[in-house]
């Protein structure tokens, strides 16, 4: 009975120890991968400035986004993919390993984080902001209590314009369409990262001149973050590391001045305490 007894545990211990050594395994593939092949494929949004889209003169991908994965790749010493994704599709491809990171307007939630491993270290911080007609009346998020609003599918900000202001929230497959869909009266509002939205306003003003963002708050203000996949530790810890060396030395906020992000704030803040730690 002892024997039996001893047996079970040590095969118990062997079986723990396998289940580690696989996982950490697991955790180290990823950046294997990366530095065996030479590249980084990273998942980004091309739906508009400041954080991605197409140089309608050169063709070329640029944006805060863009520029971000270009100084990890940098960092690692590799060169780096890019790979377009949606709000509907941007997880699938994570998970099913077309990407190996997402640097793609997803701030950090509870929810996601369930599903995906994220770096700690933010990028960047942001908020919804509310796209109305300046003749609708509306003047704060209370005012969405009971209409349309329009959102891009995936968004984070369904839950709180449902459950806390009681929109009646129609999530479209991405931010030019949720705004097109604005324009033709199909929604009262439509929400996004306000940086998008408050540079779209500037840069076509002809096209929006009837349009304003005119709540005084942003909606769930939220750390952006690079998202990956679950148990890759070596990966995690080595973007980690890139983000936080972009802060302290300013280049991240220097980016993001280069790309016209309206509220840097945040960015600033964080350059000076990383900076005060070095």
């Amino acid at each position: 009975m002892f024997a039996k007894a001893i047996t079970k545990v040590i095969f118990g211990v062997s079986i723990s120890l396998a289940t580690l050594a696989s996982t950490q395994a697991f955790a180290d593939a990823t950046l294997d991968r990366i530095k065996g092949r030479g590249k980084l494929t990273v998942g980004v949004i091309l739906s508009g400035a400041p954080f991605g889209f197409i140089d309608p003169k050169s063709q070329e991908q640029k944006g805060y986004n863009v520029d971000l994965a270009k100084a990890l790749a940098a960092d690692l010493g590799v060169e780096l993919e890019t790979v377009t994704v949606t709000p509907p599709n941007r997880v699938q491809f994570l998970q099913q390993g077309k990407v190996d990171i997402l640097i793609a307007n997803m701030q950090y939630t509870e929810e996601r984080a369930k599903i995906l491993d994220y770096v700690p270290t933010p990028y960047d911080r942001a908020g919804g902001a509310a796209v109305v007609r300046k003749d609708s009346g509306l003047k704060d998020w209370a005012d969405l209590k009971g209409k349309p609003v329009c959102i891009s599918q995936g968004s984070n900000y369904a839950q709180p314009l449902a459950e806390e202001y009681g929109a009646i929230v129609k999530a479209l497959p991405s931010q030019p369409e949720s705004l097109l869909a604005l324009q033709g009266g199909n929604c009262v509002a439509a929400v996004h990262v306000g940086a998008t939205v408050g540079l779209l306003l500037v840069d076509r003003a002809d096209e929006w001149k009837d349009f304003a963002i005119p709540f005084p708050t942003e909606l769930i203000p939220s750390d952006s973050v690079i998202w990956l996949r679950k148990d890759e530790k070596d990966t995690k810890t080595a973007l980690d590391d890139a983000v936080k060396k972009l802060h302290t030395s300013g280049k991240l906020l220097e980016m993001a001045k280069e790309n016209r992000l309206l509220n840097t704030k945040y960015l600033e803040e964080e350059n000076k305490k990383l900076s005060a730690v070095q």
